[in-house]
């Protein structure tokens, strides 16, 4: 049978990463509110003075934001964990329940992996495992 992922999950193997998960998702929400502070720093400087330094550490901080958010995003990539709402925490890993591909699906206030729902239904298709 086709699969649409190459990785499966037990429950055990994705509760086992709920640690490294949820410090990922505090880092790449932190990552995230540094980039908007930065660009309205950026935002402001343009304009004026287009011979001036744009703000060379501001940009750097900015550059370094980025490339931090595009390594923890590369971990979820290279697992095929996927972020479904970075707010939320909300966070799906393929597996196969009864023979079929589906999601286990996992919310940052939740203290283990719970649910699952099928790969169409999404989060309102939630059933408990």
């Amino acid at each position: 049978m086709e699969h649409q992922f190459q990785k499966h999950y037990t429950r055990e193997e994705a509760r086992a990463l709920l640690p490294q998960i949820r410090q990922w998702l505090t880092r790449l929400v932190q990552s995230r509110k540094d980039l908007e502070r930065l660009e309205k720093r950026l935002g402001g400087l343009g304009g004026s003075d287009l011979g001036s330094d744009l703000g060379g550490d501001t940009v750097n901080q900015w550059i370094r934001a980025i490339a931090g958010m595009q390594e923890i995003l590369a971990e979820f990539h290279r697992r095929e964990i996927l972020i479904k709402d970075l707010e939320r925490g909300l966070v799906d890993f393929p597996a196969i329940i009864s023979g079929r591909e589906v999601f286990l699906c996992w919310e940052s206030d939740e203290e283990d992996v719970e649910f699952w729902h099928d790969l169409e239904s999404g989060y309102g298709g939630r059933e408990r495992l």
